[in-house]
């Protein structure tokens, strides 16, 4: 299972952990990456994950997303062909940092792109892409009652 989380997951076992929501679906993203560092499944990395990283502005969150981040055994870096898919993506009126990650998973063939974000989700849902685009605690659920 190939995996492509954006940068709103690789934050959420970050953030604040009282609201019921955002506890629950970081332990659906810490789930996924166990199964990332036990093999079974491979979190990727691309350059657009890594320019948006960067530009987190509080340095304790940025260096812990960069801890979970050092699990991403294959990076996509960014090329005309992911360039010009995350055009006509950002057409659907999808943001350009959303767009190149979509692109970029689609590029890959990620078997999964995960986000947070729920409106990115509906978006993306109603869009012809080549990736499935779920929120981590919808899609952990299903695949591992599946397995």
């Amino acid at each position: 299972m190939r995996i492509y989380m954006d940068v709103c997951c690789l934050n959420r076992p970050f953030d604040d952990q009282t609201q019921d929501k955002i506890r629950i679906e970081s332990d659906a993203i810490l789930a996924i990456l166990a199964k990332c560092i036990s093999g079974e499944w491979q979190l990727l990395s691309s350059e657009v994950l890594d320019i948006e990283i960067e530009n987190t502005p509080d340095k304790w969150k940025k260096s812990k997303v960069y801890e979970l981040y050092k699990l991403a055994e294959e990076k996509i870096m960014l090329n005309d062909a992911i360039a010009k898919r995350a055009a006509e993506i950002q057409m659907s009126g999808i943001k350009s940092f959303d767009s190149l990650h979509l692109a970029s998973a689609e590029y890959s063939k990620a078997d999964v792109f995960l986000t947070t974000d729920r409106n990115l989700v509906h978006i993306a849902g109603r869009l012809k892409l080549n990736i499935i685009t779920e929120n981590p605690l919808n899609w952990f659920m299903e695949v591992d009652e599946n397995e």
